[in-house]
């Protein structure tokens, strides 16, 4: 017999998710409720805990339960999970991460293999083009049945650049061959010297045809004499190509990673025109398109084309295909096409292309967890994100949203806000209930859902221009506009507008410019933010002057090193088949140091017990001009909750982001691009981040921010806005000029929400 309790069937007595006193890194013992099959925003300032507790703690437990289903050969090949350090979670149910994360440099991975629309159309291909040249496999650029033989299916052909390989003015004594490792007196450049191919003394630019192709392409296998000894010749081309290309690049040494990136240049391939694929693939057409047409095509308009086709045959396969198109349409990803390479979309995108998977998923009750899904969406497009938010919910999924827009909040059924602060001063619960009563909490997040920056009473006048003329990468049509400089400059637009095309694509490498992005920092599970901003060799002169010992004691990387552990603090076990397994380091208790070392003091604190600190404290600790220094600027982007020791692989992109800021603030008189710097920013940040900025352009710098935000828009001195829509109906300038000029005369998408936004002030 069923069980009941006061007419209650027991199976739905399971719709709350129970989390029971989650300490996951800074969480202070939490517990709380979750509504199931509702919407539940997590808001709080920046290190708070919000994705402690929900990346860390709920979809961690729920992704490593559904893991050991599996068998201990399967979970091999699978990601390692430990328990995340909560006393219960109950309720749990299947848990998607649909997050920021690249989606892969695979140069092979494209928009359309990534959300399997490429696939369903070369089953259309294959049924429906004239000529027909097979199945689907013959439209495929991964297999040798489709592929370009020329580029492998790449698209494009690696040239090298001769006049960075080679100086033509000088002579092979004088040092003409400019590849790092030839040097004059080496035995590389020996050989070329010794061949008799050609005279040594003689400027490069004077020889012959002849012997210029000995120097750069003579094919190997040639003997020649070199002193008492014989060494094969090789052509100085085949010789570069067979030292450094192909080889990965984060594997070189950095000045042979700057040498590559110099002289190797990605051209398209001549034999496929960069379509990846063979002449027979190429051929074969359906409405006088072939598969490289449809596939270079804007979304929105490859989903009128395949709307166009009519054919009982396919049917079933056609209405899918259109239903995946639609879908990337409606999430305000229409400009893009399939033939984009995937690891080229930004955080924001590949989010958005992640969550077309699940849209037309039959999967029900299932916990989609999203972080920060408006990052990189003009107000305009936020709007259409929510709808696809509750679309989701409405199926019957229980979403979980880490997010700061207010406009994301609104909607939310349920909020949970973290803090009250960042760090150690975080982690616990300040408000859950709805929007109404977050508003009345009086929490920070409370207090500032209704704050509104205000226009500048005075803006600041350019101290000259950085111009850019006829750029036309991309979707830019032939686009001339000048950016002033010794001003606060926000570059606006709809996702997809080009943007990025026309900063990224013409200012970087100019003079003075410096990109503060948020791509990955390289570094080991070693680095942290002291090593990363040189805090480290302050810290580490401060405590040999202080107990009259060397400066490398206090290094976890050399002399100073735990022996067990290496210095990591960690031990990590491999269990064969089994996940492997790290495991505090039991001869230093995960403090990375010999027991000698921290006998040595600072001011009462022990090295690991000062790595250990955040920021914050770490300011307050050290009267050390040079330390001071560093941590004022770390504290100055907003980062004072992050502990010094803290791995440079848990940091998220806009924190990434702050942290390459802090380092390049030291410098004056420049020009600093930034890209989304309100990434990660609760609301109350953002007042800060306009607080930085303001000094930046106070100190003598050009600031140019391309921004989402309307509170940095209204904070500018000076706005270029592009448009008027994405793909290609952007790529022109629609409006430049003073936030104050666009509020009053434009009607440009951003003009609009920028009025609306002002008008709740």
């Amino acid at each position: 017999m069923t069980a009941t309790t006061a007419g209650r069937h027991a199976a739905d007595s399971h719709d709350m998710i129970e989390v029971r006193g989650a300490r996951e890194n800074n969480l202070r013992n939490v517990s709380l409720d979750l509504p199931k099959r509702r919407l539940t925003v997590f808001t709080g300032v920046s290190g708070s805990g919000k994705s402690s507790l929900v990346f860390g703690t709920i979809a961690a437990e729920s992704q490593r339960l559904i893991n050991e289903t599996y068998t201990a050969f399967i979970q091999s090949f699978m990601p390692s999970m430990g328990r995340p350090d909560v006393d219960a979670l109950r309720n749990l149910s299947a848990a998607i991460v649909v997050d920021q994360e690249r989606m892969g440099a695979n140069s092979r991975s494209t928009v359309g293999t990534a959300t399997d629309a490429y696939a369903m159309l070369r089953i259309v291909f294959s049924r429906l083009g004239v000529p027909h040249v097979g199945t689907s496999t013959a439209f495929s650029f991964n297999s040798a049945e489709g592929m370009c033989p020329e580029c492998e299916g790449l698209g494009h052909a690696d040239a090298l650049d001769i006049d960075e390989i080679v100086d033509r003015g000088l002579s092979l004594n004088q040092g003409a061959i400019r590849v790092p490792g030839f040097t004059v007196d080496g035995w590389l450049v020996a050989g070329y010297v010794g061949s008799g191919f050609f005279d040594p003394d003689t400027p490069l630019k004077d020889f012959t045809e002849q012997e210029w192709d000995d120097l750069l392409n003579k094919p190997p296998g040639t003997k020649v004499k070199i002193g008492k000894s014989s060494m094969s010749y090789e052509g100085l081309l085949h010789r570069v190509r067979r030292f450094y290309q192909g080889k990965d690049r984060d594997s070189l040494q950095p000045h042979i990673r700057a040498f590559v990136d110099r002289a190797v240049k990605f051209a398209e391939c001549p034999a496929c025109g960069g379509t990846r694929l063979n002449a027979a693939a190429l051929s074969s057409r359906i409405g006088g398109r072939n598969i490289a047409d449809c596939s270079a095509m804007q979304i929105n308009d490859l989903l009128e084309f395949v709307k166009g086709i009519d054919d009982e045959s396919v049917a079933p396969l056609l209405a899918t295909l259109r239903g995946t198109l639609e879908s990337l349409v409606e999430i305000g990803l229409g400009y893009l096409s399939l033939d984009r390479p995937a690891g080229t979309l930004s955080g924001g995108e590949a989010q958005r292309v992640k969550m077309v998977r699940h849209l037309g998923s039959s999967l029900t009750d299932v916990t989609y967890v999203f972080d920060e899904p408006t990052v990189g969406l003009h107000p305009h497009d936020i709007a259409r994100m929510n709808d696809l938010l509750l679309r989701l919910r409405d199926k019957g999924n229980t979403v979980l949203v880490v997010e700061h827009k207010p406009e994301t909040i609104a909607i939310a059924d349920h909020i949970v806000d973290l803090g009250p602060g960042a760090g150690t001063a975080g982690g616990e619960i300040c408000y859950t209930g709805d929007l109404a009563g977050l508003r009345a909490s009086g929490t920070l997040t409370g207090r500032h859902l209704d704050h509104r920056v205000t226009l500048r009473e005075k803006f600041r006048e350019p101290t000259g221009h950085l111009r850019i003329e006829n750029a036309r990468q991309h979707n830019l049509r032939d686009v001339t506009v000048d950016i002033p400089t010794g001003v606060l400059t926000v570059v606006t637009g709809v996702a997809g507008s080009g943007k990025s095309s026309l900063i990224h694509g013409h200012l970087p490498g100019r003079d003075g410019v410096v990109v503060v992005d948020q791509s990955a920092i390289r570094g080991s599970r070693r680095s942290n933010p002291a090593t990363y901003t040189g805090l480290l060799d302050a810290v580490r002169t401060a405590f040999a002057k202080a107990n009259g010992v060397k400066p490398g004691l206090f290094s976890a990387n050399s002399e100073g090193a735990c022996p067990n552990c290496k210095g990591i603090g960690l031990v990590y076990t491999d269990l064969a088949m089994m996940a492997g397994v790290a495991s505090t380091c039991e001869e230093c208790q995960g403090k990375r140091f010999t027991p000698k070392v921290l006998e040595y003091k600072l001011r009462g604190k022990d090295i690991s017990e000062v790595l250990a600190m955040p920021v914050t404290e770490a300011h307050a600790f050290f009267t050390e001009r040079n330390a001071r220094a560093v941590l004022s600027r770390l504290l100055d982007v907003g980062l004072g909750y992050l502990s010094l020791g803290q791995p440079l692989t848990t940091l998220s992109g806009g924190e990434r982001q702050r942290l390459k800021l802090a380092i390049q603030m030291a410098e004056k008189g420049t020009t600093y691009v930034l890209d989304e710097p309100t990434t990660g920013l609760h609301l109350a940040d953002v007042d800060q981040l306009l607080a930085l900025l303001d000094r930046l352009v106070e100190d003598g710098n050009t600031v140019i921010v391309i921004e989402h935000h309307q509170a940095v828009m209204a904070h500018a001195d000076w706005i270029i806005d592009l448009g008027p829509g994405a793909g290609h109906d952007g790529g022109r300038v629609v409006f430049t000029g003073t936030p104050a000029e666009l509020v009053e005369n434009a009607d440009t998408l951003t003009a609009v929400h920028l009025r609306e936004y002002l008008a709740r002030d």
